[in-house]
């Protein structure tokens, strides 16, 4: 069974960052595509970036230049720093794992296991 933990969220101050990680579990974690996606108050959940087994990365536009995915196969952890962080980035961050390897789905329909989310609150 696959289980993903993030942590690392919490309360910053506009312009501060933030680590999360997401440890996985339970299955051949490095061959497949890694993904975070953020859900707001009142929003649909949203992909921000995700990382094949190759170490390729794609993020969405408004996350470009502050937020860096990267992921440590030994660990079967994945990570998400963010920086440089706005209060329209508040919102509970989940993991989740693909079932595809070279393919980075920005749909939650192209993940099948999730986190169980940590909340990132960007206020002064």
């Amino acid at each position: 069974q696959v289980q993903l933990v993030e942590s690392g969220g919490g309360l910053v101050q506009p312009g501060g960052s933030l680590r999360l990680s997401c440890a996985a579990s339970g299955r051949t974690f490095s061959t497949y595509t890694m993904g975070w996606f953020r859900q707001g108050p009142g929003k649909e959940r949203e992909f921000v970036t995700a990382i094949s087994w190759t170490g390729s990365t794609y993020y969405t536009d408004s996350v470009k230049g502050r937020f860096t995915i990267s992921r440590d196969n030994a660990k079967n952890t994945v990570y998400l720093q963010m920086n440089s962080l706005r209060p329209e980035d508040t919102a509970v961050y989940y993991c989740a794992l693909s079932s595809y390897r070279n393919k980075i789905g920005v749909t939650p329909a192209d993940y099948h296991y999730w986190g169980q989310g940590t909340q990132v609150t960007v206020s002064s």
